[in-house]
C-alpha cells in the first residue's frame, strides 16, 4: 500500500511501511536529469520521458534545462501520487505540473517507450529501487532485453536511456550494452540517504543509443 506521511514541512512517500522517497532529500533525482541533458546536444527542442512522477524533482530538474522549443513527458502509474503533486509538493519541486512544456501521462511508462508519439532525446527512469527492486511488478519489462530494445528504437539517434538505481546491478549493465547502448556507471552519493547496504550509494545508468 502507498501513503504519504508529513512531518512539519517535510513529506515522505511509503509502501508497505518501507520509505520510497522524502522531499528533503532528492540529489539523485536532480542528478538523474542533469547527467542526461548534459549528454544531449540540442536541448533547446529536446523532447524528455521521464518514467515516475515521485515527487516533481526530476520533472522539474529536466525542465529547468530543456528550452522553450522543448517538452517533458511524465508518466506516472499512480493518480494517487500526481493528487499529491498537485496539492502538497509543488512548493517542493515549483510546482513543474503547471509548466507549460510538461505533458502528464497517467499510466504505465512502459506505453510510450513501445509506441513514443515521436523519438525521445532522452528516456529518464525513476519507477523503482533498480531493476530487480520492483515498486511494481508490470515494471520489470523495462529492464528486460525486450524493454531495453524498445527503448532504443524509442529514442533518437544518440538519445539517453537513464535509470536510476538505489544498488549496483552488474547483470543490468551488461544487458544494457547487449542491447545496443554505451553504458556508464555513475555512482551518487546522499550520506542521509538510506540505500539497501547502509552506504547512501546510489547508481545512475547512463546509456547512449548506438547508431
Amino acid at each position: 500500500m502507498l501513503y504519504l506521511v508529513r512531518r512539519g514541512s517535510e513529506y515522505s512517500i511509503h509502501v508497505d511501511g518501507r520509505e520510497l522517497m522524502a522531499s528533503s532529500l532528492h540529489g539523485s533525482e536532480d542528478a538523474l536529469s542533469n547527467l542526461a541533458c548534459d549528454r544531449l546536444a540540442r536541448l533547446e527542442e529536446a523532447r524528455i520521458l521521464v518514467g515516475g512522477m515521485g515527487m516533481g524533482f526530476t520533472l522539474a530538474a529536466a525542465l529547468r534545462r530543456v528550452g522553450d522549443r522543448g517538452s517533458v513527458t511524465v508518466a506516472e502509474l499512480s493518480a494517487g501520487v500526481v493528487r499529491w503533486n498537485e496539492l502538497y509538493f509543488g512548493d517542493c519541486a515549483g510546482y513543474p505540473l503547471k509548466d507549460p512544456r510538461t505533458n502528464l501521462y497517467v499510466g504505465d511508462v512502459g506505453d510510450l517507450v513501445e509506441t513514443p508519439p515521436a523519438p525521445w532525446s532522452a528516456i529518464l527512469l525513476d519507477v523503482d529501487n533498480g531493476p530487480n527492486a520492483l515498486t511494481h511488478p508490470d515494471n520489470g519489462w523495462l529492464y528486460t532485453p525486450a524493454g531495453l530494445e524498445a527503448a532504443r528504437d524509442a529514442l533518437i539517434p544518440g538519445g539517453i536511456l537513464g535509470v536510476w538505481s538505489a544498488a549496483p546491478d552488474d547483470d543490468f549493465t551488461l544487458r544494457l550494452r547487449d542491447a545496443g547502448f554505451a553504458a556508464e556507471v555513475l555512482p551518487f552519493t546522499e550520506d542521509e540517504r538510506l540505500t539497501p547496504d547502509d552506504t547512501g550509494v546510489h547508481v545512475l545508468w547512463m546509456g547512449r543509443r548506438l547508431g
